[in-house]
């Protein structure tokens, strides 16, 4: 709408000048008058794409009828666009067009030579025509750059606020970890090493030593999970404090895992089919956070259900299925965030994987992950 606007003005202001209102008269006819207006015009409205036919179209005019508007916007759009060579070759163009209209204006007699010939007025039109709008459109240019500098750096000082926040986030998380769930797992270590002490049978202490040796490994998986929230560029290096991070779990450790739910009472039997081979270590980590979270919720909502785990290598991907059967009596629920399989079907999703779960005939329950390997 502006370029509409823009066109039109500069239409109206050329056909006055050439009709001698704002200008020097033309003796050429009224239609060919409003056509060279016309093209004037148009020349103007297309500016939006390219103001170059805007100022070719300025330079004849200008040459020929003193017709000013149209290089009066052009210099404008000069002064927006360009800089360094091309505006001293613009700059350059325009001493031209402004020799040869004296040129011209000489051979001529009346308002012409008066206006183009004479070199006081000369200066005053060149002035007020070239010089006034290309330094307009140089201060426009200008105060827009500042603008959109002062822009990217707020928006520079807004992400660097917004790290700093999350960083101060993240170490209160980390210190609340610390303080509760590290406190409470480090009292349940210490209870668990004074049973296996003072057991009196055998079955007591190879139970309180499982259970301290979970609790030793939370306390490694906690600290390992701290140090990231700490650190998550993991930019600092290994020193005391800030110890190196354990290599996370993967399918090679899941022997481990299951004979811990063994000894707590799961008869949990392993299947493998297809030839094993190497796949990616994102794939081995969540395959392996599938089948800790299915056991994890057997041990919550079934008990001492048995409990099948498959993994099975195809030719694209590895699949686990974690399956077990209705438990024998109800069991005691135990406190949980209920957040488990859905921040478990989102890491499989995020490897191009799909996470089903459904209860099975007779009251069992299935967790099945497909990943691309």
């Amino acid at each position: 709408m502006r370029f509409v606007l823009l066109g039109a003005g500069v239409f109206a202001a050329s056909l006055l000048v050439v009709k001698g209102q704002i200008g020097v008269p033309s003796r050429l006819p009224l239609p060919v008058l409003v056509a060279v207006a016309a093209v004037a015009g148009l020349a103007a409205w297309q500016a939006r794409r390219s103001w170059w036919p805007l100022a070719a179209v300025g330079a004849a005019g200008y040459v020929w009828l003193v017709m000013w508007p149209p290089l009066l916007v052009a210099s404008y759009f000069a002064g927006l666009t360009l800089s360094g060579r091309r505006l001293a070759a613009y700059l350059g163009g325009c001493l031209a067009v402004c020799g040869i209209a004296a040129f011209v204006g000489a051979q001529r007699s009346g308002p012409y030579e008066l206006m183009t010939a004479t070199t006081g007025n000369a200066l005053i039109l060149a002035l007020a025509v070239i010089g006034l709008p290309l330094a307009l459109g140089l201060l426009v240019r200008t105060r827009r750059e500042a603008a959109g500098e002062r822009a990217e750096r707020r928006e520079h000082e807004q992400v660097m606020r917004a790290e700093q926040a999350r960083a101060q986030e993240r170490a209160r998380i980390a210190r609340e970890m610390h303080d509760v769930v590290a406190h409470r797992v480090s009292l349940m270590v210490l209870h668990a090493g004074a049973l296996e002490m003072r057991a009196s049978d055998e079955e007591t202490e190879r139970a309180a030593a499982l259970i301290g040796g979970i609790g030793r490994e939370a306390l490694a998986n906690l600290r390992d999970v701290l140090g990231v929230l700490r650190s998550p560029e993991n930019s600092l290096g290994s020193t005391p404090e800030n110890p190196p991070l354990r290599p996370p779990p993967t399918l090679g450790d899941l022997d481990r895992l299951l004979d811990q739910s063994r000894a707590l009472g799961i008869a949990v039997t392993r299947h493998d089919e297809g030839a094993a081979r190497p796949v990616e270590p994102a794939v081995e980590r969540t395959a392996y956070r599938v089948v800790q979270e299915a056991l994890t919720n057997v041990h919550k909502h079934a008990g001492d259900a048995a409990t099948d785990v498959l993994i099975r290598y195809g030719p694209e991907e590895l699949e686990v299925e974690v399956r077990n059967r209705a438990p024998g009596s109800p069991p005691g629920e135990l406190p949980g965030a209920g957040w488990g399989l859905v921040g478990l079907r989102e890491r499989v999703e995020l490897l191009g994987g799909t996470l089903r779960t459904n209860v099975q005939d007779g009251g069992g329950f299935l967790v099945s992950a497909r990943i691309p390997a």
